[in-house]
Order: C-alpha cells, then structure tokens, then sequence
C-alpha cells in the first residue's frame, strides 16, 4: 500500500510540474465537480442514468469585492440501440459576479455527448460532445472608477468617467467540441481511468462591450485525464489533472484524493469519505474533504495562495462548496444492470 500511495504522489507532482498558471475563463478548483466545463464529452460518464451537481465559490474577499461564481449541469444518460452504446444529453448553466462594478457572466449552454463501445469484454468507450449555447456579459457603470474622474481636487464622481463604449450588457453564442476516452484499468472492473481533449471556444465570439476594434474570445484547448487505484476493499485513491491553454496563458491543476468505505456492504457502503489535495500551479494549494452519502455527495475546498499575491491576500484565495445526486431510473433500459457502461 504504502508504494501505492508513493508512486500516486509522484504522478501527481509530475503533471502539476513544470508547467505555468491563469487562464481567462472562470474556473473551479473542485473542477472535476463541473465536468462539462472541462469537456462536453465527460458528460454522462458516471455511474449512473442522472446526475445533478452544483459548485460555489467565493473569491478573493480578503483582498477585494468577493468574485462569486456558480455553476450547475444537469446530466441524464441512456442506452441506445442493441449494443452497448449510449447517448448523454446535458444542462451546463454558469454564473459569475466580479468586484465593485457588478460584472456579471450567465452561460446556458445544452450538451450532447455519444459514448461508442470499444469492446464486448470490458468497459472502453470512446465519447464525442458537443456543447453550444448562449452567453450573456453586463457591467454597472455607476460603479466605474477611471481616471477621468480625477481632477487637480482628487477624485471627482461628478465628472464622466471617459469611456466610449453604450451598451451595458451583450450576448453571444459560444461553442466547445470535445472527445475522451475511458476504460477499465486491469482486471479490476472498479480499476478505470480516462484522457480527453476539449476545444472550447471553437467560434471566436466578440468578447468587448467596444463594438471598434472587436475583440474576439480565444479559442482554449484543455486536456484531461484521471485515474481510480483501488488500495484494498475499503479504500481506494482516484487522481484527476488539466493542462488549459488559451492564448498565451496558461494553467495546471492536478491532485489526488483518498477514499475510504464506511459500513458492513463494500459494494454499497452507507459512507464514502474523500480527503485529498490539489494543486494549482503557481497560484494555490487546495485542500479538500468530501463525504458521499448515497445518492448525495457534498464537497469543500479552500484555496491557499501561494502566488505572488500571496501578501496582499494573505495567502488567503478562495471557497467552495459542492453538491451532487446521482442516481437510476426504474425502467428497463436504465443502465443499473447493464454489464459495460461509461464510469470513472
């Protein structure tokens, strides 16, 4: 066991090394509870026919107005045809408030994800999705501060703040394609992992309240993949990592969680507790506790800045807090006793 734990620590800190920090989209530190956000096509990969999950986080209060973000997704997975195929549908819905000025984000974003049986034998599956939707940016003037509103006296909030542009608020569509790949690792049907690539972002919508010069959203590639060991009947540990790269920036987070069964039945224990940690390279450590109790689960993570705002901020970052369900339809093509289905 304990080489098992060894060799984890070491796949841990070699994907999280090395490699530099911030993207421009909103992100999660408990990312692997949004997995729409990551890929279309981690969609529906869970055991499972439906799924809710929803993620809070609150950010940066020590230093500034809180950013408070939020992000729920709806997932209901279903067999199709005579094989062993299946077919997700998904709801990613997002919302984002940052600093004094009240700029606001809300993504409604439909997904659709198609996972291909690879084999007869073992669970291996090779998943397409697609999400596309509708994006919508505001601000509140009245609460901008710029260096028009200086004078020879100081500041001045009588005098006009200078900018050009008249539109408060905005919208666009904005598209992400992904594909992954999951399998059972081993002989053990428990044992699984899975890679994936997304390419978010794919048709460069106008992100600017300035309709002169437009400026577009970049295009984000993000790449995947995780892991599940089991330890012994009663515990397990599961690794999840991503690489995004969007424009110039940057950023990687990586980390493991450790699980251990509590109850009589291992199959179906009455408690599942996770504790673990991840890091955010460059930016944030991230210690993290969750707790499952079936069909829910409930989460917590808190972000400790170790950047270089980690003075001001007093290496305090950010909150969060999850929650899903997780559950089976009653009806004859559920996927509670089919034999190969998508999971990690």
């Amino acid at each position: 066991m304990k080489s098992l734990i060894r060799a984890c620590f070491y796949a841990v800190i070699f994907v999280a090394a090395g490699l530099s920090c911030t993207a421009q989209d909103l992100h999660f530190s408990q990312f692997f509870e949004a997995p729409l956000l990551r890929n279309p096509s981690l969609a529906g990969i869970y055991t499972g026919d439906i799924r809710f999950q929803g993620v809070y986080r609150s950010q940066w209060g020590s230093v500034s107005v809180p950013y408070q973000t939020g992000s729920f997704d709806f997932e209901y997975k279903k067999p199709v045809g005579q094989g062993d195929d299946f077919l997700t549908t998904g709801l990613q819905v997002l919302y984002d408030k940052a600093g004094s000025t009240n700029f606001k984000t809300t993504n409604l974003l439909p997904a659709l994800n198609y996972h291909k049986s690879l084999s007869t034998e073992k669970t291996s599956y090779l998943s397409l999705g697609f999400m596309c939707g509708l994006v919508q940016r505001s601000i509140d003037r009245t609460k901008m501060t710029t260096n028009s509103h200086f004078d020879g006296n100081g500041y001045n909030p009588a005098l006009a703040d200078g900018e050009s542009f008249t539109n408060t608020n905005f919208a666009y569509l904005d598209g992400s394609v992904g594909m992954s790949f999951n399998s059972q690792l081993g002989t053990r049907e428990k044992d699984n992992y899975f890679v994936g690539l997304a390419y978010h972002h794919f048709n460069r919508p106008r992100n600017s309240f300035y309709s002169n010069p437009p400026v577009e959203l970049k295009p984000k590639l993000v790449f995947s993949a995780g892991v599940r060991l089991t330890v012994d009947e009663v515990s397990y540990i599961t690794i999840q990592a991503d690489q995004t790269s969007q424009g110039s920036s940057k950023e990687s987070m990586a980390g493991a969680m450790y699980s251990h069964k509590i109850g009589d039945d291992y199959d179906n224990p009455m408690y599942t507790l996770h504790l673990g940690g991840f890091l955010r390279w460059k930016d944030a450590f991230i210690p993290m506790v969750k707790i499952d109790y079936h069909p829910f689960s409930l989460g917590f993570s808190y972000d400790v800045n170790v950047s270089q705002l980690n003075t001001a901020s007093m290496s305090r970052g950010g909150f969060e807090m999850s929650v899903s369900y997780t559950g089976f339809f009653d009806r004859d093509n559920s996927s509670k006793n089919a034999v190969l289905c998508p999971r990690f």
